[in-house]
Parts: structure tokens; sequence; C-alpha cells
């Protein structure tokens, strides 16, 4: 029997007062003798994952399956390199449901992240135009972004690596795993990682919304899930538009995507297909000193992967991403001065093929893999010089007159186990990069964790990451940014201790980490320079502590109460700089305090309101422009935004009221790029079932 069970024995026959590491006090309260027989399936189900899964290890039993099975109230998460419950993730790791997505007032995936623990989102443009996500005082360069488990990266420049073609509303959960993640995704998991999942519907379904709002702001989409037998199809568009909260900021986003599965003898093949096409006015995107700037974007996205469920689990996949941009500094023909040359035109070209393998055995759970990855670009701006220029696609008398492209492999090895009440994982990546050479590095990691009691558990990690520079940072030249074709790589290693917490409507986790990065890249200038070199800081060190805690007061308190949610956290950052003679154009501006605050709570029957505060305190300076030339370093101000949303939810319907930055907060996030104040919009969504 599992430790935790207390049995007795009266007469011949079994009993027990907590079951599954709680008590059941409706079985107390009937004063009645439950024989163990009668609930041997019941316990099969409701068993804690690291005392069954072992057992079941040792009878040969797949585990993966073991683990679904045993733990019907948890959530399988991607944060090593074999499917794990969350509760035995030694590593912070935030899972943002489907009921949290669909309560949020936001519009977006980026202003959904910006509620997070320690992720930092700054958005030039606003609704999901184009934004800088950093996690953990890290660059916007260093987060890795995954679509269903699949890479999608942008190796240009990580302004792009958000250009997903999936709506937010068809998005069902997101992942976030913070710090470095090198040996379970590979390179560019540098400070952390996000994986965006979809179509997890089993049945048949068709979702339309709509919603209106200020600045002529419109979002029409609609999304399906088709299930016939053993094979789903779902399939989601969306079309989001607005004039812009001042002169230039306009857009108008489409998006669509596919995807679909079917289940066969060996396992679950999967595959997924989506564009995105958006337009926008950049308005002091780059320079403030010209803000009619303009960008088109295109974005083609195709993957298939193979789940087995044969003894030895084999997880093969291959992608590939497109995206092309084409950026106009003067969006105004007749603005067009007589000494500008071009509009700069780049078009990148991933692909990938990924291998994982796993298998389990009495002494835990073993896994390898293998990973290629293959990015070029063809630009006007970026890469060596071509021998023959190529045309542009989609744009008549314009070509390609430099290129670039790398090779990327990398090999993974993991292993995990259990002893009772502590977890340990261990592994390692060895990567090579045609750009380095034909040298090879290795980049270690390993997490252990400890049970201290039911609800306590003390876990501590150690992992190391490394990220390539991009070939906006290598080649990118013009009047104010000079890029650096020697750059090196960034290498970081991190620590991190804390403690996790989880009682009956209260979890959480208090967290302390420090991470040394070499050879960071950024932007940086001297003050008497009008120009910003791409450079390596030798070495930049980062501190952070984090506090969450997710509340369910009716379940703490147990009576029901019109609060139905509560959610907190915190984190503290302290970078430590190289020295003070350079401005910084990404790295050395971080958020270094954020508090958010989530309330969701009852109003009246189906009537319900979701409040979301956020307080953010950046370090860093960003030079300001008086609207003609550019003035003194100016400190960033602290600031509280205030969202909510106000949604009516009879019968597969939902009706809501939302406005973003309630009180009308003036702040700057990035330089001289100015923020939207209140903006109020309202919509409808409906569910039919097919």
């Amino acid at each position: 029997m599992k430790k935790n069970v207390l049995v007795r024995k009266a007469g011949r026959v079994l009993t027990f007062k907590k079951f599954g590491r709680k008590g059941f006090s409706i079985f107390q309260s009937l004063n009645r003798v439950v024989k163990i027989g009668s609930l041997s399936v019941a316990y099969l189900l409701f068993a804690i994952p690291s005392n069954a899964e072992r057992n079941m290890l040792i009878a040969g039993h797949d585990t993966l399956n073991a683990i679904r099975d045993v733990a019907v109230d948890e959530v399988i998460v991607s944060a090593q390199r074999v499917p794990v419950a969350i509760s035995q993730v030694a590593r912070v790791v935030k899972v943002i449901g489907k009921e949290e997505l669909q309560s949020a007032p936001v519009q977006s995936l980026q202003d959904l992240l910006r509620y997070a623990l320690d992720v930092d989102v700054r958005q030039r443009g606003n609704l999901g135009v184009q934004t800088d996500l950093s996690i953990r005082g890290g660059s916007f360069d260093q987060v890795l972004i995954l679509l269903n488990g699949i890479n999608i990266n942008d190796p240009q420049t990580g302004h792009h690596s958000l250009n997903l073609p999936v709506s937010f509303d068809a998005i069902d959960k997101i992942e976030i795993l913070e710090g470095p993640a090198a040996r379970i995704y590979g390179p560019n998991a540098f400070s952390g990682a996000i994986n965006i999942i979809t179509g997890t519907d089993t049945r048949s379904n068709l979702k339309v919304q709509l919603s209106k709002g200020q600045n002529n702001y419109h979002d029409l989409g609609a999304s399906a899930t088709i299930v016939s037998g053993k094979v789903k199809n779902f399939f989601s568009v969306d079309n989001r538009a607005s004039d812009g909260y001042i002169k230039n900021t306009d857009f108008n986003l489409t998006d669509a995507f596919y995807q679909g599965s079917v289940k066969t003898k060996i396992g679950d093949l999967n595959w997924q297909l989506g564009n995105s096409s958006r337009g926008f006015g950049a308005n002091s995107f780059y320079t403030p000193a010209y803000p009619d700037q303009y960008e088109q974007v295109k974005t083609t996205f195709a993957s298939v992967k193979l789940e087995t469920n044969t003894k030895i689990h084999f997880t093969p996949s291959i992608y590939w991403r497109r995206n092309q941009d084409h950026f106009e500094l003067f969006r105004y023909p007749e603005l067009i001065p007589s000494w500008y040359k071009t509009d700069n035109y780049h078009l990148t070209d991933v692909y990938g093929a990924n291998l994982n393998a796993w298998f389990a055995t009495s002494f835990g759970k073993t896994a390898f893999g293998a990973d290629f990855r293959q990015e070029d670009i063809l630009s006007n701006v970026l890469g060596t010089p071509l021998g023959t220029p190529i045309n542009v696609p989609g744009e008549s008398g314009h070509t390609f007159n430099k290129s670039d492209e790398r090779k990327n492999i990398s090999l993974f090895a993991e292993h995990s186990i259990t002893f009772n009440k502590i977890r340990i994982s261990a592994g390692a990546m060895a990567n090579s990069n045609t750009q380095l050479g034909s040298s090879w590095s290795l980049f270690p990691g390993a997490d252990l964790s400890y049970s201290i009691t039911n609800q306590y558990k003390w876990y501590s990690s150690v992992n190391s990451s490394l990220r390539m520079p991009t070939f906006t940072d290598l080649y990118y030249s013009s009047a104010t940014n000079i890029g650096n074709a020697s750059l090196k790589p960034e290498k970081a290693f991190e620590a991190e201790t804390g403690f996790k917490y989880q009682f009956e409507g209260i979890e959480g986790h208090l967290s302390y980490f420090h991470r040394d990065g070499t050879d960071i890249i950024d932007w940086v200038k001297r003050p008497s320079d009008n120009v910003w070199y791409a450079e390596n800081i030798t070495s930049l060190k980062t501190d952070g502590l984090e506090f969450s805690a997710k509340i369910n007061p009716s379940k703490l308190l147990n009576h029901k109460i019109f609060i139905q949610s509560v959610n907190f956290s915190m984190s503290i950052l302290n970078q430590g700089k190289q020295s003070g003679i350079y401005s910084s154009k990404y790295v050395l501006d971080y958020l270094k305090n954020k508090i958010n605050l989530g309330l969701t709570h009852k109003i009246a029957r189906n009537l319900s309101a979701n409040w979301q505060f956020s307080y953010q305190d950046r370090n860093g300076t960003y030079t300001y422009w008086d609207g003609s030339r550019y003035g003194a370093e100016t400190a960033y101000k602290p600031f509280v935004l205030v969202d909510t949303r106000i949604q009516y939810q009879p019968k597969r319907m939902t009706y809501y009221l939302e406005a973003a930055n309630l009180f009308d907060q003036k702040y700057t996030d990035f330089g001289n790029v100015s923020e939207p104040g209140r903006w109020i919009k309202f919509g409808v969504i409906r569910k039919f079932n097919l």
C-alpha cells in the first residue's frame, strides 16, 4: 500500500481515513467501513504518480499511460525530454489553461503574457502586431517559442518569433518554462521557453467570435473541431484590424491555421499548417526621427509529428517555416528624401528534423534524441554578397543581393528516476553549428526535488544553455546601427532553488535563481556616440526572487463565495552591469520589479468579472526624442496598468465588455514608442455542437 494511506485491521476488513494523499471527509462523516477491495479501481485511478509510476515500471508497464491513468487531475507538460506530470517537475513551469484564457481581459497572446510571472512583454505595436518577449531579465532573442512542441523561432530577429499563424481564440493552453532549457529544447532556449498548444477538443464543435471597439477595431474569427472516428481536424481563421490609437499605428492581421491528427496502431500522427499575413504602421518602431515607418510580414509554417506507443517511445518530427519581411522607413512615397535608396527586404527559410525517444525500466526513464536545423536568409541588407541577385517574391523590380546560411546539430540524453520522496532528472545537450566550425560544445543540467510533506516540496536545479546570434546581430548596418559578423554565441549557467506548496484551494512557489551569462549580445553605445554597435558583453550576472500564489477561495474556506479565483505573483530582479560606460538598447533594460494581481468574481448568475492589475518598474534608460532632436538619457518610470472584463455566459454563448488600461495610464515601455491609453471593446462568442 502507499505510505500516505492509513490502514488498520478490523477483523478481516481493511479500512482507511486518507486516500491519495487527501482526507475524504465524506467517509468519516458517514462513519462507515469502506472495503479496500471495493475501491481497487478507484485506487489505481487516483494513486499519486511518484509511487505508482515506480511500481508499474517494475511490472514493465507503460509509464506515460500510467501517469495519464493515475493522475486524472494532473497536467502533463513538456518540461523534460520525457512527458512528465507538472507536480513532478523540479522547475518553475506555469500552465495557463483554457478557462484562464477565455476569461482574461485581452485580445492577444502578447497581452495575456503580460500577467505571467517574470515574463517581460514590450510591445511596439499593440494587440499582437509586434512584441519583444523575454523571461527572467533576458533579451527578446533569448526565449524559445514553440507551437504544439515545434520550434518556430525566427533566425533573422526575435522581433518575428511571435508571428503566429494562430488566433488568440484558438489557443487552448500555454506552458511557460523559466530558466535555461538547452537539454530539453536545444539552442536558443536561453532564458526560458513558451509552448503554445491548440486543438485539444475531443468533440466536434464550431465556435464563432466577433469583437468591436474603439479606434475602429474589429476582430472576426471562427474555429472548428471535426472528429470522425480516429481522425480529428481543427481549423481556425481570424482577421483583426484597427485604424490605430495615434497616427500610423493602424494594422490589419489575418491568420489561418489547420491541425490534424489520426490514431494508428503505431501511435498518433499529427500535422499542422498555418499562414499569417500582417501589415501595420510602425510609428517610431526603430527610430523616432522617422515616425512614418511601415512593415509587412508574411509567415508560413508546416510540420508533421508521430508519437509512437511502442515500448520505446519514438517522436520524430519534421518542420518548415518561412518568414518574409518588407520594411519601409518611409510609408508615404511623397515624403521619401533623395538620399533614401531602398526599402529592406528579408526572407528566411528554416528546415528542421527532430527525433526524441524514451523508454522506462525499473531504474527510471531514459530519453535520447537528435535535432537538425537549417537556417537560410535572403536579403538586400543582411548576409554576404550573392553572385547572382534573386528576385524578391511578390515585389516587382526588387532583388535580394545578400544571403547566409547555417546548420545546427544537437544531440540529447536525459535520465529521470524517483526514490520514494526524491526525484532526480539529469541530462545534457551536445551542440555543433557550422557558424562556429566543426567543434562541439556540451551543455549539461540537472533537477532535484524532495517532497518534505504532502503539501511542501523543495526543489533545486542547475542548467546551462546557449544562444546563436541572429542574422540581424551579425550583419545589420545603417546610419545608426552597426552589426558585428564576429559575434560569439551567448552562454549561460543558472542555479535555482525554492519551495512549491499545494493545499486544498491554494498552490504556488517561492524561488531564488542566479544566472551567469557570458558573451551576452547587446546593442550598445557610449554617451558620446550616435551609433549603436552589436557587441559581446563579457559577463552579465542576474539574481531573481519569485513568489506566486493561485487561490480558489471556495475550496480554501470550504464554503462557496462569490470570489472564484485570485492569482498573485511577484518578481524582483537585479543585474550586475559590466560597467557604466555603455547605454544598452535591450539587455540592461529589464523589469527589476513586477507585481501581478488577478481577480475573478461572480456578479450574478452567469455574470462575472475579471480584473488584472500589473505593476512594472523597469531598469535602464532611453534617449529622449523631443520631436526634432535627441536629448538626455531618460530613466523609465514605474507604472500600474488595470484591465477588466465583464462577461455574461448563458449556455454556449459569451457576451463581454472589456477595457484595457482602464485608468488611461500614460507610460513608456520601450524607448520613445507611445503606448495606447484606455481601449474599450465588446464582443460575442457562440459555440455550436456538431
